[in-house]
């Protein structure tokens, strides 16, 4: 019998030799201006969570640029540790769906299941909403993709009001909003994460927390509040585990989160963890069926 799976369901991979990330150019992130690689990720995440071990992961972009998501697909193709691939692509452009079906015909196209645009770096207040983006993410959904909302704290309107106006594409929030953990000011992102967790077809990763606490100084008592709101909002069969590594490693790194998780989970059912641990992100991406649904009643070790 297998053992029980840990999907890792929002990691990051760039080689800066073969394809520039001019976000890296920010001092702030100096430490992590190096290749990541599959085999780099495969090395690290060491620590298992309720005693699972990385099984397989969901890759995501980190520039907009159709030419990153080809590379991310064709690499899922080569690498059995990759199950799936959250891309990008223009939906302002008018030939969005040329460009969808052009990625999912080419190499490793059947690894995309979903589509994710940095919303946190847009100035409009309703960038979501625009005419041309909402007749992109129509797009992304005739073809069977998810959308992948990267916004901050203080955008989650847009997410709400995205929910409400795309009730049939599957909706994944990631970095749960990004709370303001370091300032310890969290009550206006509750009420908002309160009202999207309103709409059932709409998950939540938890993920990218960490970066949002004092990089140096946090501890698992800063983060237990906002994943106290997490599970009382979304429940543990919409929650996903995500370790946005390699920029985790700015504020401790893939295994310590792993084991804050591991900490976090104390006294959940099995079947609660299989779902925060495999479970959510195995049905929101499509992956390949797991091993660990177990009693749902029985407390985890």
């Amino acid at each position: 019998m297998n053992a029980p799976a840990l999907v890792d369901a929002h990691h990051h991979l760039w080689d800066l030799a073969h394809r520039p990330q001019p976000w890296l150019d920010d001092p702030d992130v100096a430490s992590i201006r190096r290749t990541f690689t599959p085999d780099d990720l495969r090395t690290t995440a060491a620590h298992p969570i309720a005693g699972r071990r990385l099984h397989g992961t969901v890759v995501v972009q980190c520039i907009a640029e159709v030419a990153e998501t080809e590379d991310l697909l064709t690499l899922a193709e080569q690498e059995p540790l990759i199950q799936a691939v959250v891309g990008w692509a223009d939906l302002t452009s008018p030939a969005i769906g040329d460009v969808l079906d052009h990625l999912i015909a080419g190499p490793g196209g059947g690894y995309l299941r979903s589509l994710r645009h940095l919303v946190q770096g847009e100035t409009d207040p309703a960038w979501l909403q625009l005419p041309d983006v909402e007749r992109g993410l129509g797009a992304a959904r005739d073809r069977g993709l998810g959308y992948d909302v990267l916004v901050r704290d203080h955008q989650l309107d847009q997410a709400i009001r995205l929910a409400e106006r795309f009730p049939d594409l599957p909706q994944v929030l990631n970095h749960a909003g990004k709370p303001n953990i370091a300032r310890q000011d969290i009550e206006g992102w509750e009420g908002q994460i309160r009202r999207l967790a309103g709409h059932p077809h709409v998950v939540c990763k938890v993920s990218g927390l960490i970066t949002e606490a004092d990089h140096t100084h946090w501890t698992t008592a800063d983060i237990r509040p906002v994943w106290d709101v997490l599970v009382s909002a979304f429940g543990p069969d919409r929650l996903m585990f995500g370790s946005d590594w390699p920029v985790a490693n700015l504020a401790g790194g893939w295994n310590r989160w792993a084991a804050t998780v591991d900490e976090l989970l104390t006294g959940w059912s099995s079947g609660d963890v299989h779902a925060l641990l495999a479970g959510t992100a195995t049905e929101f991406y499509g992956l390949p069926l797991v091993a660990g649904q177990g009693d749902t009643n029985a407390p985890a070790t």
